[in-house]
C-alpha cells in the first residue's frame, strides 16, 4: 500500500522473540497448518537429505514434518535466538535472518518448507523466486502463507466505523505465483479459516501473544479501538464474532 510504514525486520524478530515462551501453546492455527502442509508432503517424493524449516519459530513445521518422514532430520532455521532455545535437545537449528536471504549451505536443500513467515519478510514474491531458484533440479518448496483476502470481518468493522484497518498487509496470491517458474507448481489451493471469540478483542490477542503485533498499517488510540469493536459484524449468537485467515498451500518442483 502506497505510503504506508515499511516493516522493519529487526522489529518482527524482537516481537516474535519476546513471545517465545508463549508462543507454542498460543499458535495455535500455526500448528494446524504445520500438519496440515507436512501430510501433504507425503503425497510427493522428496528426496533425502537437506530440509529446512524457514522461519521455524519454536519448531511446529520441522517436527510435523518429522514425523510425516520418519528417519529425516529438519533444519530449524529462524532469526530469533529465542525462539531456537526452546526446541528440544538434539534438534538441529540455525540462526539466521531470512530478511537477508538464505543461508550459504554446504549442499543444495532438497526440501525448503515455511509456514506464515514469507509475509513478513521484505518483498515475499522475490523472496519466494530466490527460495525456489536455490533447490536443485527435483527439489521442493512446501509453503503456507497468508494472503490479501484475510481477516475481511476487521476490514468491514473499521470501514463501518471510519478508521484505519491496522491490520498486516498481506501479499496478493497472484503477484506470488507470477514470481515462480512456469510448470514449477504442483499443488496450489487457498482455505479459508475462520476462529471464533465471545468478542473482536479476544480474537486479536492471540496475534500480540504470539508476537505477530507488527504491522504496517499504522496506530489506533483506544478509542479508535473501541469503535471497530462496536462495528464488528457478529456471526450468530453461539459462535459469536468471527476472524478469517485466506491461506495458500502450496507445493512446487524445482
Amino acid at each position: 500500500m502506497a505510503g504506508s510504514p515499511v516493516i522493519r525486520p529487526d522489529e518482527v524478530l524482537e516481537r516474535f522473540s519476546r513471545a517465545a515462551p508463549t508462543y507454542a501453546g498460543e499458535a495455535l492455527l500455526q500448528r494446524a497448518m504445520a500438519w496440515r502442509l507436512a501430510q501433504l508432503s507425503r503425497r510427493y517424493s522428496i528426496r533425502r537429505g537437506l530440509w529446512a524449516d524457514l522461519g521455524s519459530g519454536t519448531g511446529h513445521l520441522a517436527a510435523a514434518l518429522e514425523v510425516a518422514h520418519p528417519g529425516q532430520q529438519v533444519i530449524r532455521l529462524d532469526g530469533s535466538a529465542a525462539m531456537l532455545n526452546s526446541h528440544p535437545y538434539g534438534t538441529h537449528t540455525l540462526r539466521h535472518d531470512l530478511s537477508h536471504g538464505l543461508p550459504d549451505w554446504s549442499e543444495p536443500p532438497q526440501l525448503l518448507a515455511s509456514s506464515f513467515v514469507l509475509h513478513w519478510l521484505p518483498d515475499p514474491a522475490q523472496q519466494l523466486r530466490r527460495w525456489v531458484d536455490a533447490l536443485p533440479k527435483g527439489g521442493w518448496l512446501a509453503l503456507a502463507v497468508p494472503v490479501a483476502g484475510s481477516f475481511p470481518q476487521w476490514q468491514h468493522a473499521a470501514r463501518a466505523a471510519n478508521q484505519t484497518c491496522t491490520a498486516l498487509s498481506m501479499p496478493v496470491r497472484e503477484q506470488l505465483m507470477a514470481a515462480l517458474p512456469d510448470g514449477a507448481v504442483q499443488r496450489d489451493e487457498c482455505l479459508s479459516f475462520t476462529q471464533n471469540a465471545g468478542n473482536p478483542l479476544r480474537l486479536l490477542r492471540p496475534m500480540s501473544n504470539i508476537g505477530a503485533s507488527v504491522t504496517n498499517g499504522g496506530q489506533l488510540s483506544p478509542g479508535q479501538w473501541k469503535a471497530i469493536f462496536r462495528a464488528w459484524p457478529q456471526a450468530d449468537a453461539s459462535t459469536g464474532f468471527a476472524l478469517t485467515w485466506r491461506m495458500w498451500v502450496l507445493m512446487v518442483k524445482r
